[in-house]
C-alpha cells in the first residue's frame, strides 16, 4: 500500500536553504508557503518546515537518497563546487554502496548512494 516517502527536515532559513539545494539540483515543483518548502530533482522530493531557533551543531536530520550514475552526479556537484562533507567523500563502503554525503545549511546530513 506504500507508495512514496517525503522526509521532514528542519530549515532555519527558507531562502538559504532553497538556495542550497538549487546548487545540488532540485526545484520548487509548485506553490510557495510561507514557512514551509517542497523540493523536487527526479524523483525524489524534500520537504522543509520553518525552525527558526534550530541549533545546527544539535540537529541530526538525515536522509539517505539512491542515485543511479552516482559517479556523474559527484562530478557534477563538484564542478558546481558543492561542499562535500569533510568524512564523506565519494567511496565504496563494506555494506555493498558507492556513497557520497553533503551537509545542508542546517546540518541536515544527505547521503547519496548507489549499489555496487
Amino acid at each position: 500500500m506504500l507508495t512514496a516517502i517525503h522526509p521532514k527536515l528542519p530549515m532555519r532559513n527558507k531562502q538559504e536553504t532553497l538556495a542550497f539545494y538549487k546548487k545540488v539540483g532540485f526545484e520548487v515543483p509548485g506553490d510557495d508557503y510561507p514557512d514551509y518548502l517542497i523540493i523536487e530533482k527526479d524523483a525524489v522530493e524534500l520537504h522543509f518546515f520553518q525552525f527558526k531557533e534550530l541549533d545546527p551543531l544539535e540537529n541530526y536530520g538525515q536522509v539517505y537518497i539512491r542515485v543511479k550514475d552516482i559517479d556523474q552526479f559527484y562530478n557534477d556537484l563538484v564542478n558546481r563546487n558543492v561542499a562535500i562533507h569533510p568524512n564523506g567523500a565519494l567511496e565504496n563502503k563494506p555494506w555493498g554502496q558507492r556513497e557520497f554525503s553533503l551537509l545542508d545549511p542546517d546540518n541536515n546530513l544527505l547521503t547519496f548512494g548507489e549499489s555496487v
